[in-house]
């Protein structure tokens, strides 16, 4: 179908496999889209109780404040992995392995060459080409984020395309032309994700606005019913006294009553 050419029939494999993929891995960037909209939501109350933690001075108090961190996150839905999972990896696995398994014992696909890159062998330029695109690809997906969570996710941006220029400069350029236009691909599912962002931020401002709406209010303390019923003049001394002779008199009165 290719004219012969293991080159583009590379191509195409990768081109399946992510086309087959594409809705799954945007699926799951959307999910984790989802959940750093979330952290950025609620990022002050979770550095309130970070500070708090910090300051702790007992295992009861920390183990305390470990579970308002954990309930913040159940009431917010916030998963702690962030949404990230490993599903198309563990998909192109077997793709992986396959591909290598042909480069290795299928001769026609060892002696190969594609617009004068060695298949059976490793190439710089594939590597430096697939180190690029996820480099894109990770700068990519940091449009529209807070500094902060940039700061965060700038250290993963590099080393996830420092991992695939290691990969690929290791294995036949086959496997690295697979990574190349895999990169692409993750850059173009990057670019979908970053056009929806804005939306996907909408939605999960009105989801945390409706669960506060829908939480319970804290019950107000209840006041101490006030008696209607009209309390007594408190009598003053003098009135006292005189009350207390009327009822001595009355004792001596009875008194001799019955010695008579």
């Amino acid at each position: 179908m290719l004219g012969g050419s293991y080159g583009w029939a590379v191509i195409l494999l990768t081109v399946v496999v992510r086309l087959i993929l594409l809705p799954l891995m945007i699926r799951q960037s959307r999910q984790a889209t989802i959940q750093q909209e979330k952290m950025a939501m609620v990022r002050p109350q979770m550095t309130d109780i970070q500070a708090r933690q910090k300051a702790a001075k007992t295992p009861d108090e920390r183990n305390a404040i470990s579970q308002e961190m954990m309930k913040l996150y159940k009431d917010n839905g916030i998963s702690m992995t962030g949404g990230i999972g490993c599903l198309p990896l563990l998909i192109q696995f077997p793709i992986f392995a396959a591909l290598y398994a042909a480069i290795r014992y299928a001769p026609e696909l060892v002696n190969a060459t594609f617009f004068g890159i060695h298949l059976g062998k490793p190439n710089l330029i594939l590597a430096i080409l697939s180190f690029l695109a996820y480099l894109l690809q990770g700068y990519l997906s940091l449009l529209g984020l807070p500094e902060d969570q940039k700061k965060q996710m700038r250290s993963m941006m590099i080393m996830s395309p420092i991992m695939i220029l290691f990969v690929t400069f290791s294995t036949p350029a086959a496997l690295g032309l697979y990574f190349f236009v895999g990169g692409l691909f993750a850059c173009l599912q990057t670019l979908i994700i970053a056009w929806y962002r804005p939306r996907i931020r909408q939605q999960v401002a009105e989801e945390l606005k409706q669960k506060a709406a829908s939480a319970p209010k804290p019950v107000a303390a209840t006041e101490t019913p006030t008696s209607t019923t009209p309390t007594q003049p408190t009598s003053t001394p003098a009135a006292t006294q005189q009350q207390q002779k009327k009822r001595n008199a009355g004792k001596q009165h009875h008194h001799h009553e019955d010695q008579n």
